[in-house]
């Protein structure tokens, strides 16, 4: 047993010496030319034991890849099983998003300044309510900061459940941490007089800020903070799911096919809720009289079916992230990659007139070198119906940054080449 394992384990680094050295004389027009000598000059010192686990191991990998590539093509046509709760939600069940005004006390020093009075008259108001009557012009304090209070209040929320709470400086504060926030009740967006959650509790920023002559440290945004379960819920929303007695369940993203599949999906399982679509995102339902809503959303969110997959090239500049969807597809093109480097030097030298002479005065000179670099064109053949394996893959060989790959999709978006759908973002 210890024997084979050795010898298994010798073999695999034999195997990945030997794509390695493939990998290095790999040219972007094909394989090289010396690659079964190289395989065999590696072989050479090996025993036919360890030469069978060589061939048994390149055997499995080439399967593997085999099947990786074929259920990729299958993922791209019947699409991927997911669940329907997964992927969409039924009319009716949403969130609604809270919000509130509230101060901020206890910083150390790091609160709002004059410059933003209506903090002052925020705390003025608050002590008056309290009965106590101050003039707001007189108060100077630096531990209060004026936030605004938001929370998404989930669907079916009851009351005297905690909910969490963020909170957002809209002052010149320099620092939440240490602060406490107030009682500050939270309303609706078409209601300012029913408050809906009551927020009261420490602000937790998950960062940090502390200096000393001059010099500072910081970690993480200190502006904004969370109050985990600070929020508690004084009243619930209303929610409705059965409208006339029927139900809608609609897809997150529009799609007509997966509508349609989830349709069909249903029908076959479910046949006595009726389904039947109506636009690339709802399917309504007709809910029979011996069940109720909750026990039909169960068993509807709990059937999986095969979400079709967009092609779609997501490309974010900002952090150079490049998404590339199933079902991309590249026609026949030639990708040549090449880039030309220009580096411009100056370098500030003094001029001084000779020793003794007169009339002559000392200049700053500056001097400028321009070198040129152009490197090798680097080129790769895309053949018809290329898949997101194949692009992985010619990407890999031409060795690009994300920016080189962000300027080929899009170019060969242009071209009409790529066959998808491209967000930027």
């Amino acid at each position: 047993m210890i024997k084979t394992y050795t010898n298994w384990i010798l073999a695999s680094l034999v195997a990945t010496a030997s794509v390695t050295a493939f990998g290095q004389g790999t040219s972007n027009s094909g394989p090289p030319a010396s690659n079964s000598n190289n395989t065999n000059n590696t072989q050479a010192g090996l025993t036919q034991e360890q030469k069978d686990a060589l061939k048994a191991w390149q055997a499995a990998k080439a399967k593997q890849a085999k099947d990786d590539k074929a259920a990729i093509i299958k993922g791209e046509k019947d699409g991927v099983e997911v669940r329907i709760k997964d992927i969409a939600h039924f009319r009716g069940v949403r969130s609604n998003q809270l919000k509130g005004f509230g101060i901020v006390v206890g910083l150390e020093g790091t609160g709002d300044t004059k410059k933003t009075p209506f903090t002052q008259q925020l705390l003025a108001n608050a002590l008056r309510d309290w009965g106590t009557a101050v003039d707001a012009t007189q108060l100077g304090l630096k531990n209060i900061a004026t936030v605004t209070v938001t929370c998404d209040l989930p669907p079916f929320a009851a009351p005297g459940t905690s909910i969490d709470v963020t909170v957002q400086s809209v002052g010149d504060a320099k620092s939440l941490q240490g602060g406490f926030l107030l009682s500050t009740p939270l309303y609706g967006a078409n209601d300012n007089t029913k408050a809906i959650v009551v927020a009261q509790g420490g602000v937790s920023i998950g960062g940090f800020q502390a200096g000393a002559s001059g010099s500072s440290v910081q970690k993480n945004h200190l502006n904004v903070g969370r109050l985990p379960g600070g929020g508690i819920i004084e009243a619930s929303v209303a929610t409705q799911v059965v409208f006339n007695g029927k139900m809608y369940l609609e897809v997150e993203q529009a799609d007509f096919t997966t509508v349609q599949r989830l349709a069909t999906k249903l029908g076959e399982v479910f046949p006595y809720y009726s389904p039947k679509p109506i636009n690339g995102v709802s399917i309504e339902l007709t809910l029979p009289s011996e069940k109720n809503s909750v026990e039909a959303i169960a068993e509807i969110e709990a059937t999986t079916v095969f979400a079709d997959i967009p092609a779609v090239v997501v490309i974010n500049e900002r952090t150079g992230t490049v998404i590339v969807g199933g079902n991309v597809k590249v026609g026949p093109a030639i990708v040549i990659k090449g880039s030309l480097q220009v580096r411009i030097d100056t370098i500030n030298d003094v001029s001084q007139p000779p020793p003794f002479s007169s009339g002559g005065t000392t200049k700053e000179v500056s001097n400028s070198q321009v070198s040129a670099d152009e490197n090798k064109v680097q080129m790769a053949l895309i053949a018809p119906n290329t898949t997101v394996a194949d692009l992985a893959r010619i990407f890999s060989e031409l060795r690009v940054s994300a920016t080189d790959i962000i300027a080929i999709l899009q170019e060969l978006k242009s071209q009409g080449a790529l066959k998808a759908r491209i967000k930027t973002e």
